[in-house]
């Protein structure tokens, strides 16, 4: 959640020539607002709607760059479609996100202390990005262009290992 992930996918598939998805404008396009569908149907129904969006994106085959929502990995269905996926974990830290949520108001999940929520959620979701990533990067203070760098060169490596 705030790690850059819509930032860096764009950039990554725009010098790859591949389609980007973000699963949450999928979902803000055919559902609405993210705060009025946890307000409306609760996180359970978004959690639905996401992994339908996951499913959909990776069962048409179509090479492309995803960025999940920061929760999407905790659905088991969702784990088992990303086996057969390069898998990207941005590893960030509080530090580094805290302009973003300061800026940004609509995350539901944050509501209440923002930055506490965010420390919570992360600590709570990291072992879980771990162990489904297949590549860790380390953001912080980094410039989005110097991540898009490392992770081309980084999945180049992968690639020909």
């Amino acid at each position: 959640m705030a790690s850059g992930k819509s930032t860096i996918g764009q950039q990554f598939a725009a010098e790859h020539g591949l389609d980007f998805a973000d699963t949450d404008k999928r979902i803000v396009d055919r559902h609405g607002p993210i705060p009025g569908i946890f307000t409306a149907l609760g996180e359970h129904a978004f959690r639905e709607l996401e992994a339908r969006e996951v499913a959909a994106l990776v069962a048409d085959g179509t090479p492309r760059v995803v960025s999940l929502g920061g929760g999407a990995v905790l659905d088991t269905g969702t784990q088992q479609l990303l086996a057969g996926c390069t898998v990207v974990f941005l590893d960030v830290d509080l530090d580094t996100v805290r302009p973003r949520i300061e800026r940004e108001t609509g995350r539901p999940l944050l509501a209440g202390d923002p930055l506490a929520r965010w420390q919570e959620l992360a600590t709570r979701r990291r072992p879980t990005y771990l162990r489904l990533a297949d590549v860790v990067l380390d953001t912080r203070g980094k410039s989005a262009a110097d991540v898009v760098r490392e992770l081309t060169q980084l999945i180049s490596e992968r690639q020909t290992s």
